[in-house]
């Protein structure tokens, strides 16, 4: 990059922060806007970042106003109608989609990008901690914080891999030159920007077409996409019980899940999860064959998988006891929701489930109603908060009511955000999970002082 400064608006997402802290790495001057601070943009100003709050051209650094030295960067979440968007479109300046810089920096690597409705935070991280545990190291801009490294970013200066959470929403992993392509799942999702279930799918099968000829797909057994790979592209299959690579002898047992992974040409033995959740066999699957692909040996593999700690609100334990647990998970559309309800129900048979879900967006609300009620009903208690909105203004008869009204489960109720707290500290609870993309996680800290002052230190 031949610019000095890099500019983000909304510079706190996710994977707008690891781009910044990779610039940052490189000597660049970065700045950015986001409309509320929080802990990844206080990490960036304390790395050198310059972050404001306020959409306010007059508030953006001197430095920053320079058009043939900055370059802006921007995500799809911030509207069209923002103030310094418009000012930089408007004034000459290169502004460029977070998914086209991202895109740059995998024409010049070996990117192992990681695709899918659900399951491809999870993967990405995996690979990433399997392939940096291992001789073969990387780089990784991941969409979730690595508990390993209390990270969404790694940078080696050995290794020419990039490990990359490619996103679907917006079509921005069109952007991207994939090495190797794993699809873990094309359950249709935002539909406010497809507009059709098959307009969806065949944005996967553009993915796909997008891989090096010298490159590998990894796709999970059953998805229903044709891929249109470039000859000389080698297509593998997977899940937990089939495929090129799959799982077998599989033991689920006090907290605990070990299992074998088969692979074209070998069998790698007597694998315990580092996150015991049963979600994570066919996760962990993916990413071993990603990672054998890259070089990484069988102990290597059996190690890392073992001492991977997850990301971030994927199946996050908070409290882990006999008494309570507590698990906050980033599910938010139907089918993940139900796999993770179900990877829960298996590890905790015995006791009873409750949980706390905060839909996101109204319109994925609209569009899967239904398919939301019979995830939730699976569950033995039912805490239902309003619809996080995001980047979407309400849409007329969209509540979380039409969730609410189909649930089956005998005890559900319908609680506000401010109210939840409250609603908990009256009920007995032995397993308690908060699922959504929205705002929840502000909430963890102070459910998880409650639940452990309730439980574990004998105040009831």
């Amino acid at each position: 990059m031949d610019y000095e400064s890099i500019y983000f608006v909304g510079i706190g997402g996710i994977g707008m922060s690891n781009l910044a802290r990779y610039f940052l790495s490189r000597g660049k001057r970065v700045g950015g806007y986001d409309r509320a601070e929080t802990a990844l943009t206080r990490l960036l100003q304390d790395e050198g970042a310059f972050i404001h709050y306020e959409d306010d051209i007059h508030a953006i650094p001197t430095p920053f106003l320079d058009h043939e030295k900055t370059l802006v960067v921007y995500t799809p979440a911030v509207p069209a109608s923002h103030g310094e968007l418009l000012y930089f479109r408007e004034n000459g300046f290169v502004v460029m989609k977070r998914a086209q810089l991202l895109g740059e920096i995998t024409v010049s690597s070996d990117a192992v990008c990681v695709a899918g409705t659900h399951g491809k935070t999870t993967v990405s991280s995996m690979v990433a901690h399997l392939l940096r545990q291992s001789q073969v190291d990387c780089n990784a801009f991941l969409g979730g914080i690595l508990k390993n490294y209390d990270n969404n970013l790694l940078l080696s200066d050995k290794s020419n891999i990039t490990v990359v959470e490619a996103d679907e929403y917006d079509r921005s992993f069109h952007w991207l030159t994939p090495w190797i392509a794993v699809i873990t799942s094309a359950d249709p999702d935002h539909l406010d920007i497809y507009g059709t279930e098959e307009a969806y799918r065949e944005s996967f099968e553009k993915f796909t077409s997008l891989i090096r000829p010298d490159g590998h797909l990894i796709m999970k057994k059953g998805i229903p996409l044709t891929p249109c790979t470039a000859e000389g592209v080698k297509i593998w299959s997977y899940s937990e019980s089939e495929g090129d690579f799959h799982a077998e002898n599989i033991r689920i047992g006090n907290g605990e899940i070990v299992f074998d992974i088969v692979t074209p040409s070998q069998v790698i033995k007597d694998i315990l999860l580092g996150v015991p959740v049963k979600i994570n066999i066919e996760n962990g699957v993916a990413a071993a064959a990603a990672a054998l692909l890259c070089g990484v040996t069988i102990n290597e593999i059996r190690e890392a998988l073992h001492t991977f700690r997850g990301a971030a609100r994927r199946f996050d334990f908070h409290i882990k006891t006999d008494r309570i647990v507590f698990i906050d998970d980033y599910a938010h559309h139907p089918r993940e929701l139900s796999a993770a309800i179900q990877s829960i129900k298996a590890l905790y048979a015995d006791k009873k489930i409750t949980a706390v879900f905060q839909p996101h967006l109204y319109s994925r609300t609209r569009d899967f109603a239904q398919e939301f009620a019979e995830s939730l009903s699976l569950l033995d208690d039912v805490i239902l908060l309003d619809i996080y909105p995001a980047r979407e203004e309400p849409i007329e008869g969209v509540t979380s009511r039409i969730i609410f009204d189909k649930i089956t489960s005998r005890q559900k109720i319908l609680c506000t955000k401010e109210d939840l707290v409250t609603l908990i500290r009256k009920k007995d609870v032995e397993v308690l999970v908060t699922f959504g993309a929205g705002d929840i996680d502000r909430l963890l800290p102070e459910i998880e002082h409650l639940l452990a002052e309730k439980y574990l230190s004998g105040i009831k």
